[in-house]
């Protein structure tokens, strides 16, 4: 599909103008995403999305999540990751989406957040996250990004999944390591 260059907006016009543009402009990016299958072509769609850096480039993104293409999928959570600022502004819904794979998905891309909200956003999820592996996926970042602001949220989904034969051991890992300051 090719890319049609728009007039820049007049002076005279307001932002809002300018922002329907760009809303249009990730919209149909993110169709022609969806149906290109040539990898160039789709990393040329990608960088033109990552240019924008905004909330409906992030949104377009993020709907690509769901998609079959695990190739898709990922070079999405890539770009969203390469967006922090953006991404922090869909991250809330991908989190509580009703698809867990969703959730899960959406815990890789809470790993390029800063610190402080990576914490804030996963601690958030396992307050009251009811799927083991998206709880595992959860503490497999806060493994790496974790700080102490996580640590009640993770005893909490310890003692709600003492059962599972791999969560527990992960989070007394984390756990130990945050306790030991590393």
């Amino acid at each position: 599909m090719p890319l049609v260059r728009r007039d820049p907006p007049h002076p005279t016009e307001n932002t809002t103008a300018s922002e329907s543009d760009r809303v249009e402009a990730s919209h149909d990016l993110g169709l022609a995403l969806g149906a290109e299958k040539d990898l160039r072509r789709r990393e040329a769609l990608l960088a033109k999305l990552l240019a924008l850096s905004d909330v409906s480039a992030a949104a377009v993104l993020a709907r690509h999540l769901r998609s079959e293409d695990a190739g898709l999928r990922n070079a999405c959570i890539e770009t969203l990751q390469a967006m922090p600022t953006a991404a922090a502004l869909v991250l809330p819904d991908l989190l509580s989406d009703p698809d867990p794979d969703v959730r899960l998905l959406a815990t890789e891309i809470v790993r390029a957040q800063p610190t402080e909200t990576a914490n804030r956003l996963l601690a958030a999820l396992l307050d009251g996250e009811t799927h083991p592996n998206v709880c595992g996926a959860a503490v497999e970042v806060l493994a790496e990004v974790g700080t102490a602001e996580a640590v009640p949220a993770l005893r909490a989904v310890r003692t709600r999944f003492a059962s599972e034969a791999f969560l527990p051991l992960a989070i007394d890992t984390v756990l130990t390591r945050l306790a030991s300051g590393r």
